[in-house]
């Protein structure tokens, strides 16, 4: 890595005829075999190169950073922030996220490094956060209840479904590629609270055929 960091800086100086500021931001906390350097040397007849960088720690960095600044595209890193692995700052993150169109998508990878420091039932209960503040909402329950507006409870039941299907299968698709369309046909027909199963299982199972598995034991089920 220190070795592609001068060669990266080298190449951003040439291309843009500016100066430079190498950073190198690491995720996870190495084992403790490893020490995280700050500098790349090497030595050949003589000359010496060198290339400094600066290094960034997330565990180091303050979870509360990110929302005073605030910075939206650290929000997914937020559980392995420092101060960032309890359920209501996840919950937190995963409110500003879902609220902007530009950032919901990386609610998966929330929830992915959510797993790292939080059980995962825990998680897969905060990813659904939002769906169950929903349906206990004063609002939702007086339209449901007074009838308001005539079809709307339908209404709201589809995009429910809709929103939860998608980010279901925005979840497989980041976690294991593409996903086949028998599978995103066979999620048409499945319940809000059948996707929610099925999310839980996208996010625990270690591989699409595991899903796949989950999904036809679901549909001999139902049938």
């Amino acid at each position: 890595m220190p070795l592609r960091m001068r060669a990266y800086a080298a190449l951003a100086e040439e291309r843009y005829q500016l100066p430079t500021y190498p950073v190198l931001i690491n995720i996870l906390p190495p084992p403790t075999t490893v020490t995280v350097v700050s500098s790349y040397e090497q030595e050949f007849f003589g000359l010496r190169a060198i290339q400094d960088y600066r290094v960034i720690n997330l565990w180091e960095v303050d979870a509360e950073i990110v929302f005073q600044q605030p910075i939206p595209s650290l929000l997914p890193f937020v559980p392995i922030l420092r101060g960032g692995g309890e359920a209501s700052v996840v919950q937190r993150a995963l409110q500003i996220l879902r609220v902007d169109d530009q950032f919901n998508q990386l609610e998966s990878l929330l929830a992915f490094f959510a797993s790292f420091v939080l059980e995962t039932p825990l998680v897969q209960q905060i990813m659904r956060w939002d769906m169950t503040v929903l349906h206990e909402s004063p609002w939702y329950q007086e339209i449901l209840t007074e009838g308001k507006v005539l079809g709307l409870q339908q209404g709201l039941e589809q995009g429910l479904e809709q929103g939860a299907r998608r980010q279901l299968i925005r979840v497989l698709q980041r976690r294991f590629g593409e996903v086949p369309p028998s599978v995103v046909a066979s999620l048409e027909s499945a319940s809000v609270e059948q996707l929610e199963n099925f999310m839980d299982a996208a996010i625990t199972v270690s591989s699409l055929a595991e899903f796949l598995a989950v999904l036809s034991d679901e549909s001999d089920t139902t049938q």
